[in-house]
């Protein structure tokens, strides 16, 4: 998700970096900020400059905030800084590169049920993107059945969870889709089955289930909501809807560590997966994929047949021109590792969540929401009766080491909960888990001895009462 960045004033745009004499071989020369410096410097100082700007980043191997991939080997980074010249999009110069998805592709069909012997799908640059692609084929296909039926196509709306992750609020937006959300609730931190059928109507384009909330990990119901949704359907002219399934961390993870569970295409009413390739498929961003069940899911007037550099190609995306860096990778992964080895790395994740988890619950103050038995993820609040410091607290003093964890508060009709959320991702070994326990041990110690500073400058409190997912 790109942030929107303001133009500086023009007084403001000057020299201003500093930079070391010792880095320089050209003659001195001014580098301002926020505008093309007169000369260029040499490949080494450029470097220079920019890695001592980014010192100032957290340390992305204690960074327990983000689901995305912080660590890969040193083959795979080797095999995307050879690719990332490819234009993706370029399918008739880069053909095998083109292959590598399409093999993608079928291998996640299979990996969940898909009914064809070829499933029908694409890579994006991220869930995002693919969320998108999955309410643009839902909504068109509402569009054409309505038409079909002669019936007013001006009013679709969407039901999810108050927890979805914004992009789906972006869709709704953009599109003109009403969004329908069944609020969380005390004991309930994601999509209810029967609130969700309560809000579909005739005009309802879909449900999002989402496997794997971003607030605490838990996946959705897939399989109550396909049936509550279907005794909808049976009722005398009740709605036929569909399910998308945002799978953008489960559906990396599900398949290894609760194969039995049926969410998928196994699931008759689901009807597209999204995922991200960037979090538990182990690449770093960008990369998404969405598949469809069948052909007949994704509407043809969506598929645009591009003649693009001597050849003709369908596409069905929001972005064009990409690298093809991160399907490579992507496609190293699935040879690399097998099913055996994603089921490894997501098993030995789960294990240290459900370690860090169970030690938090024995600390004292704590009171876990989720356990890591979803996701390898887990979210905690402080005990009712803790009044002395925040979750706020404890997150900015294991800052002082270095650590993510992120604390924030919990969508409408539970936004006075405060918690705090670890996300474990391969790379994060059980040595490290046990570090971050002795540290927050230490500092609960601290902060149940010195009264903290609760109270933030009004400039800095939106940093504690909100987080991006």
């Amino acid at each position: 998700m790109a942030a929107l960045h303001k133009r500086v004033p023009q007084h403001e745009t000057g020299t201003e970096l500093d930079i070391n004499p010792l880095y320089f071989r050209e003659k001195s020369c001014d580098i301002p900020r926020y505008r093309l410096p007169e000369h260029g410097v040499l490949p080494r100082t450029a470097l220079q400059i920019v890695r001592d700007e980014l010192i100032l980043d957290g340390n992305a191997r204690l960074n327990l905030a983000t689901f995305v991939t912080t660590w890969m080997e040193p083959e795979a980074e080797q095999l995307m800084a050879e690719c990332s010249p490819k234009n993706m999009i370029d399918k008739d110069e880069y053909p095998q590169t083109a292959e590598l998805e399409h093999r993608c592709v079928n291998i996640l069909g299979h990996l969940w049920n898909a009914p064809h012997e070829e499933a029908v799908g694409c890579s994006t640059t991220g869930s995002s993107e693919a969320c998108m692609l999955g309410g643009m084929a839902m909504l068109w296909r509402w569009r054409a059945k309505r038409r079909t039926e002669a019936k007013d196509t001006s009013r679709p709306n969407i039901v999810m969870g108050t927890n979805v992750q914004v992009c789906w609020e972006k869709f709704c937006r953009y599109w003109d889709v009403e969004p329908r959300y069944v609020p969380v609730v005390p004991g309930r931190y994601h999509l209810g089955a029967p609130e969700a059928a309560a809000l579909c109507d005739e005009n309802t384009i879909g449900v999002v289930v989402i496997l794997g909330s971003t607030m605490d990990g838990s996946y959705e119901p897939v399989a109550a909501v396909d049936t509550e949704l279907s005794r909808l359907a049976a009722t005398p002219g009740g709605p036929d809807v569909p399910i998308h399934v945002d799978g953008a961390s489960g559906g990396f993870v599900a398949p290894f560590l609760q194969p039995e569970l049926e969410w998928d295409f196994r699931i008759p009413r689901v009807v597209s997966i999204n995922t991200s390739g960037h979090k538990y498929g182990l690449v770093y961003p960008g990369v998404g994929w969405i598949i469809w069940r069948g052909e007949e899911y994704l509407p043809q007037e969506l598929v645009f047949k591009v003649n693009y550099l001597g050849g003709e190609m369908p596409t069905f995306a929001l972005n064009f021109s990409r690298p093809g860096a991160q399907v490579a990778a992507q496609y190293y992964n699935f040879l690399r590792l097998g099913y055996s080895g994603y089921k490894n790395v997501q098993q030995t994740c789960q294990d240290i969540a459900r370690h860090l988890a169970g030690e938090i619950a024995t600390m004292g103050p704590f009171e876990l929401l989720s356990d890591g038995s979803d996701l390898p993820v887990f979210a905690f609040k402080l005990r009712d009766d803790i009044t002395g410091f925040s979750v706020f607290d404890v997150s900015e003093r294991l800052r002082t080491r270095g650590w993510q964890v992120p604390a924030y508060t919990f969508p409408e009709n539970l936004t006075d909960m405060a918690v705090m959320r670890i996300v474990v991702r391969n790379g994060f070994s059980m040595d490290l888990a046990n570090l971050l326990l002795d540290d927050f041990r230490l500092h609960l110690k601290y902060l149940e001895k010195v009264q903290p500073m609760t109270q933030l400058p009004p400039e800095l409190q939106h940093k504690r009462e909100s987080f991006a997912h």
